[in-house]
């Protein structure tokens, strides 16, 4: 596919994810694609990602059904970056139960918890 020779893949053949909230344009979470999952992103209009630890396509959502539907797919200009919009269903992006990944904020050389968790994983992943 011409579309996706066009991404500079790393070493690895992986390019960094931004997913972003459509409707909020709150970033969600960063992850990694390789070619099939960028492919699979945007055939079946769902998030599908490269997880770095398993090494293997992680279906976002497959587990928790906290599936991220497609808005749109962008290109940055260097062309080694992706950014998602999305909406998030069921409302938690990321596997702590928080809505979005970016929760700890650096204040006074501490991390601060500024986001509540919404359902414990463990209910989530069980």
């Amino acid at each position: 596919m011409d579309w996706l020779a066009k991404i500079k893949w790393n070493d690895d053949g992986l390019v960094p994810v931004i997913t972003q909230e459509h409707e909020t344009q709150q970033v969600l979470t960063l992850a990694w694609m390789n070619d099939e999952a960028l492919r699979l992103t945007a055939e079946t209009g769902h998030a599908v990602y490269w997880s770095r630890s398993r090494q293997k396509l992680w279906h976002k959502g497959e587990q928790s059904g906290h599936q991220q539907q497609i808005k749109s797919i962008r290109l940055d200009c260097d062309q080694d970056a992706v950014l998602l919009e999305v909406v998030q269903l069921g409302g938690i992006a990321c596997h702590t139960g928080r809505h979005h990944c970016f929760y700890q904020r650096l204040e006074n050389g501490q991390w601060l918890t500024t986001e509540p968790v919404l359902k414990d994983p463990k209910e989530i992943y069980s």
